[in-house]
């Protein structure tokens, strides 16, 4: 999983140093670089929101004087480093981080070297007292992707310092979709749902019978202490996993 994570990491990277050294920006088509995610998003790629609407408004955004985050490199890392048939776990998160050099296209994660946002302190401090992991000394959490933890957020791109400012111009409506065609095509999937953003983006999932939703309120730090932490998700997942004979997810970063 790692490598096949990093080896579409450096093709993406490939699609845009091309697009940049022709004068043009990249698709978004070819941003999403596993082909598994292409198979089960051909209708999304193709849609005019998203091949034209949502292309053009970034376009525009991308020549605009303000950075947009993450890079475009990473604005499909979790669906690049995670195909559909190795997802046993998705944490659906809202907007990507809007402080520069912090988004790195997985919800909640940030780069090692950075200061770690408050929610991810909280989701250490739940991993901590749940199942006695170390508090983390860094904020990357490309080890739970390698294990098939899906850490998607709903809007894939944000202006600096502008919370929300790429909400409600496509994505959410993509997103949404990767869960929908996700929970069509597979069962047993874990959903944690932290908060009422994130629960609202849950009304997508599929097949709710044959999945497990797990709702807590979010990590960050104005809700934490209302039902965040005490939640045992991390301990409740890994025996769902177990239970249906998959390997647990070793969720200690460091």
């Amino acid at each position: 999983m790692r490598a096949r994570a990093n080896k579409n990491h450096a093709l993406c990277k490939q699609v845009i140093n091309k697009a940049e050294a022709n004068g043009t920006q990249p698709l978004l088509t070819d941003l999403l670089i596993e082909p598994a995610w292409h198979a089960l998003l051909s209708k999304e790629l193709n849609a005019t929101y998203f091949s034209k609407d949502l292309q053009d408004f970034l376009a525009k955004e991308w020549s605009g004087t303000k950075p947009i985050f993450p890079p475009k490199h990473s604005i499909f890392r979790a669906l690049n480093a995670c195909p559909p048939g190795q997802v046993k776990v998705v944490i659906l998160g809202q907007d990507p981080y809007h402080n520069h050099n912090q988004a790195m296209g997985l919800s909640f994660s940030v780069p090692q070297g950075l200061q770690l946002p408050s929610s991810l302190r909280n989701i250490y401090k739940e991993l901590k007292t749940d199942i006695n992991c170390p508090i983390a000394s860094h904020g990357n959490l490309e080890k739970w992707t390698h294990q098939g933890v899906l850490l998607l957020n709903a809007c894939l791109t944000v202006r600096a310092h502008e919370a929300a400012s790429h909400s409600k111009k496509g994505w959410e409506k993509f997103t949404d979709e990767v869960v929908r065609q996700l929970s069509r095509e597979r069962t047993g999937l874990v959903f944690l749902l932290w908060g009422k953003f994130a629960q609202e983006r849950g009304k997508a999932i599929e097949n709710r019978s044959q999945q497990f939703i797990l709702n807590s309120a979010h990590p960050s730090g104005l809700s934490a202490s209302r039902g965040f932490f005490g939640c045992k998700h991390f301990s409740q997942v890994n025996e769902i996993l177990v239970k249906q004979g998959k390997l647990p997810i070793d969720w200690c970063i460091d």
